[in-house]
């Protein structure tokens, strides 16, 4: 039976990371060691997904079709890995899809695995988490990761991120926007940088109020321009310098056009968007006031393994924004834990006949505890404002489909329960989050009177769409409000295809 925490990492177990970025696919498989990671794998390869995106949101079949033998190839290598194991994040170019599943289905068909797709702002989140264990320090430091369609900022201390923006501009999208019909200029350039710079208004001052000590940057793109300053002897050691990025745009713009871009340093497969690439960097060196940047090793798939290793521990960084939203929204802990302790115990009573695993566990748990959330907005339809809450809300560790998931159970934990809301979701999270709802909806149900204490002799069995729930007579019989309750349920999960018994025990 599952229990309600993910199995702990063992010493010798194998953890892998799949980075789905905008320019290129990651893949970073590792080996837990004596608390450490290290790194027995790394595949990276240019699928420039971000080109084949047009105005309308979908994605060119060539592109498709490019990205998809790369993470089959991807799947061949992760045969090894145990699934729970395995994250892989879709980020920016995903985000923009206009029907995201049409992608994400065969793409999770050709990995192997399920694929969530995070928030510019978790992505951030992930980039920084990445960098800082490649480079500890005490001193608090700006990272820059230049995607392929959009780039974060962060400002952090330590291994904790204070400040995180994405904006959308990436290597890839700028070269698309400014450049698209190849061609270089001066007054183009020059242009192009007025109207980005107008987009670091929005957080440059309050950057600059916390300030920093160190900037790093992360991503192929950034390594490249070190590597191509290096070639040419603007700059050393891993270091770029302003004075070397206002030489490399100098160089770049004595081009006429970005087929005829020829330097030092530059890979075949970078040159089509590079100038783009040197355009974002340039931008936010003078938007930030930025004298020295270091290029970091790590980036977001680093993260996301980091990020791994804390979720099998004690440093999920999802607990830390439940707990957040639920001081913030005021929720009443002690009706919440009771809740959660009630949905848990139904869970595992039901967990093996429903194929139900830790991590459903994990979100049961969280929407109980977050069941009352849109009691802070207003008493009437309050479980459609909460689910609106956690769909929409910035929760540093929870990707877009976690939240989404998280959305559909506090959405349906009463009234009529709305199909087309798991409809949202992935084909295979659809069934475990319905499941999930339905324990839900008991487990608020039964203490609908905020009582202290459990509920007696409290059982559920579950076969053939029935739903037998059992608990005691005399504790029955002193809540006739739940047990009217009870009844109406019963004609609400009639109406999705189950059959709900109560019994007196």
């Amino acid at each position: 039976m599952p229990t309600n925490t993910p199995r702990a990492l063992q010493d010798g177990d194998l953890l892998a990371a799949v980075d789905l970025g905008s320019n290129s696919f990651h893949l970073v498989v590792a080996r837990y060691t004596l608390g450490q990671l290290r790194v027995v794998d790394r595949i990276k390869e240019m699928v420039r997904l971000a080109e084949g995106l047009d105005s309308n949101g979908g994605l060119r079949p060539d592109v498709v079709a490019r990205a998809l033998d790369c993470l089959a190839r991807f799947g061949q290598k992760l045969r090894s890995v145990p699934p729970a194991q395995v994250r892989a994040i879709a980020t920016n170019t995903v985000r923009q899809l206009r029907n995201p599943q049409s992608f994400l289905l065969p793409a999770e068909t050709a990995l192997g695995h399920g694929i969530e797709v995070v928030a510019g702002r978790e992505e951030a989140r992930l980039v920084y988490l990445g960098v800082a264990h490649g480079h500890p320090a005490r001193a608090r430091r700006l990272v820059i990761d230049i995607g392929g369609g959009s780039t974060e900022f962060i400002i952090g201390d330590g291994m904790v991120p204070i400040e995180r923006e994405s904006l959308q501009m990436g290597c890839v999208a700028t070269t698309k926007r400014f450049f698209a019909n190849g061609k270089l200029g001066r007054k183009r350039w020059k242009d192009a940088q007025l109207e980005m710079a107008a987009e670091f208004q929005q957080f440059a001052t309050l950057y600059r109020q916390h300030g920093w000590k160190e900037t790093f940057g992360s991503s192929g793109t950034i390594k490249a321009i070190g590597e191509i300053c290096e070639a040419l002897k603007l700059s050393k050691g891993g270091v770029i310098t302003d004075q070397a990025l206002l030489d490399l745009s100098e160089r770049l713009l004595a081009f006429e056009s970005l087929d005829q871009i020829k330097l030092p340093g530059l890979s075949a497969e970078r040159q089509p968007v590079i100038a783009g690439g040197v355009l974002v960097l340039a931008t936010a060196f003078e938007a930030l006031d930025i004298r020295k940047l270091h290029v970091s090793e790590t980036a977001m798939r680093e993260g996301i393994l980091h990020d791994l290793v804390g979720r099998a521990g004690k440093d999920d960084p999802r607990e830390d924004s439940v707990s957040a939203l639920m001081t913030r929204y005021a929720i009443d802990v002690e009706q919440a834990e009771r809740v959660e302790s009630t949905a848990l115990d139904l869970f595992d009573q039901v967990a093996t006949d429903w194929g139900l695993e830790a991590p459903d566990a994990q979100m049961l748990g969280w929407a109980a505890r977050l069941h009352e959330l849109g009691l802070a907005i207003a008493h009437s339809q309050y479980h459609v404002h909460g689910g609106y809450i956690l769909e929409n809300s910035d929760m540093a560790g929870f990707s877009k489909t976690e939240q989404q998931f998280l959305a559909t159970l506090v959405h349906n934990q009463r009234r009529a329960i709305k199909l087309t809301s798991f409809e949202r979701l992935p084909d295979r999270l659809a069934p475990a989050a319905q499941r999930c709802a339905l324990l839900l909806r008991l487990a608020v149900l039964l203490h609908r009177a905020h009582e202290a204490g459990a509920v007696p002799g409290l059982r559920l069995k579950t076969a053939f769409g029935e739903m037998r729930l059992k608990a005691s007579k005399r504790w029955l019989e002193a809540h006739p409000l739940t047990r009217a309750d009870l009844d109406t349920e019963r004609d609400h999960l009639a109406e999705i295809g189950y059959r709900l018994v109560v019994e007196a025990g």
